[in-house]
């Protein structure tokens, strides 16, 4: 039997590879999300967690999108999204905040990505395009801080080009930081050992193999 989960809904939306993501973060979690599709994580996480999510402009346990009369337009998250605020939730200065990222305090950060490589390099601030608006942001101080960095990203590009390669073209972010890559097809381990497919969506690992121009494996997995 394959060791990787297959599904034949088609790929997934947003907010479903939001949810795979909330999934596979560890209970009791401290985590950053990356502006964009990762800030709909938020929005996935079971209450009973204990998962405190954290915002690089200063607040820690962050709650969902905020929504109709919950709306505070002084509560907002890094990408200026209305928020919740959850029971203990906490204020600090940004200097505070970005201290709690470069010092190792988070346990998990979700960010977007331009491109990946399958040994774990990072592109996500700058397609290096003349015309192109730089946005480093936190990015930087999330990759090389926290202990583990997922990234949640559209496995192709409008032009059908792979956004997992062998080694990226554009600005890095980061060098070996990225240790999952969340897909709307795939969802697919990375690190020095190369690129290892976990799940599939709508298409097959096969097929994935065909399209992808890094070499792929299976994820072992106890008892497969």
């Amino acid at each position: 039997m394959s060791s990787t989960t297959a599904s034949t809904t088609g790929a997934l939306s947003p907010d479903e590879m939001a949810a795979i993501v909330a999934r596979d973060i560890p209970a009791g979690s401290y985590v950053n999300l990356g502006i964009g599709r990762p800030t709909k994580v938020a929005d996935h996480l079971p209450a009973d967690s204990g998962i405190v999510l954290h915002t690089e402009n200063g607040m820690l346990n962050m709650g969902p999108a905020a929504t109709g009369e919950q709306i505070d337009p002084d509560l907002t998250n890094a990408g200026k999204v209305p928020v919740t605020e959850l029971p203990g939730a906490s204020y600090f200065h940004h200097a505070d905040s970005f201290a709690m990222m470069r010092g190792g305090h988070l346990d998990v950060c979700v960010l977007g990505a331009f491109q990946v490589s399958a040994t774990g390099d990072l592109a996500n601030w700058h397609t290096g395009a003349p015309d192109a608006i730089p946005a480093v942001g936190g990015a930087m101080d999330l990759a090389i801080g926290a202990k583990q960095v997922f990234v949640m990203m559209t496995l192709f590009d409008k032009q059908g080009r792979s956004k997992l390669v062998p080694e990226c073209t554009y600005p890095l972010t980061g060098v070996g930081c990225v240790s999952r890559v969340y897909t709307d097809v795939a969802v697919i381990d990375v690190g020095p050992d190369g690129a290892a497919v976990r799940e599939t969506f709508g298409i097959t690992l096969d097929e994935l193999r065909d399209r992808l121009p890094v070499p792929l494996k299976e994820v072992s997995r106890p008892g497969s």
